[in-house]
């Protein structure tokens, strides 16, 4: 199943800049889990997540319905792209 274009559809109408959404699928810590990644600019992330994580949970649930049919379990992670700091 692909699990990228399934979240990218759900976030694309929430997010403000699509085309800066990255999104990653990992290996689980147990075949059956899936995690994934997704990274955003800051506003993005804090709309993804939502007040008190609503949205947040919300797709976690519309992955997870997506995920039992094959029988894995789906866990998101939000991050948000920070200004990179400039070393000496």
């Amino acid at each position: 199943m692909d699990y990228e274009k399934i979240v990218r559809t759900l976030i694309e109408p929430i997010v403000e800049e699509p085309d800066s959404v990255l999104i990653r699928i990992n290996e689980g810590t147990t075949p059956k889990d899936v995690l994934i990644l997704i990274a955003a600019e800051k506003n993005d992330t804090a709309r993804l997540i939502g007040r008190r994580g609503i949205i947040a949970n919300a797709l976690r649930e519309m992955v997870s319905v997506a995920g039992k049919s094959e029988n894995k379990r789906i866990h998101l992670r939000f991050e948000s792209f920070d200004e990179e700091k400039v070393e000496d």
